[in-house]
């Protein structure tokens, strides 16, 4: 495991390669999985402020579920945060599908469109990482799932390790000088396997 400040990393974050494969999964992790993309208290607060902007480039089941579950799962009594699921399809309420049947992000489209600020929740940009809060510390860990076999193996052919792939969202959620100091350790690390 790596170790910076009060964040533990699994070993695969320096290990698994990684690179999203669309053209083979079609976005699979937005429509399969047991729950929404987690949650930040934050998010849930921005959620509500850019809908009008973001509704536009959701499904319409995806509105009508927003609009009468809410912004969250909240309403539906989870114990975690998370984004509400379809009832047809358990997709993600943010989630629509381009011409080619490869899902994309609504909030994101509104995003590089220029229309709100905030580019998508925190756990969908780290996915397959998944981020958790302890008391003494925040787990990062890698999600291991048969339907990112694609972006495993490309990775491994491109020579991508996972924490390059996720470098910009790390740096969103942990800022620079963390990633800086994560990338001086796995070099250390390297540099000392050899």
């Amino acid at each position: 495991m790596i170790v910076i400040d009060d964040v533990i990393l699994s070993d695969e974050i320096k290990n698994k390669h990684f690179v999203c494969h669309l053209e083979k999964c079609k976005g699979a992790c937005c429509v399969q999985g047991d729950g929404g993309a987690p949650l930040t208290p934050e998010e849930v607060e921005i959620l509500p402020e850019i809908y009008e902007q973001v509704k536009p480039y959701l499904t319409q089941e995806g509105v009508d579920t927003i609009e009468k579950l809410g912004f969250t799962n909240q309403e539906t009594g989870e114990d975690y945060l998370a984004t509400p699921l379809r009832p047809s399809d358990g997709a993600c309420v943010y989630v629509n599908w381009g011409e080619d049947g490869t899902t994309y992000c609504g909030i994101e489209k509104a995003y590089l469109d220029n229309k709100i600020e905030f580019q998508k929740p925190v756990s969908c940009h780290l996915y397959p990482i998944r981020v958790k809060e302890h008391e003494e510390f925040t787990a990062v860990n890698y999600h291991e799932w048969d339907i990112c076999s694609p972006a495993c193996d490309f990775g491994k052919q491109l020579g991508v390790p996972l924490y390059k792939f996720v470098k910009k969202p790390l740096i969103r959620k942990f800022g620079e000088t963390f990633y800086e100091a994560l990338e001086a350790t796995i070099e250390h690390m390297e540099a000392n396997e050899k």
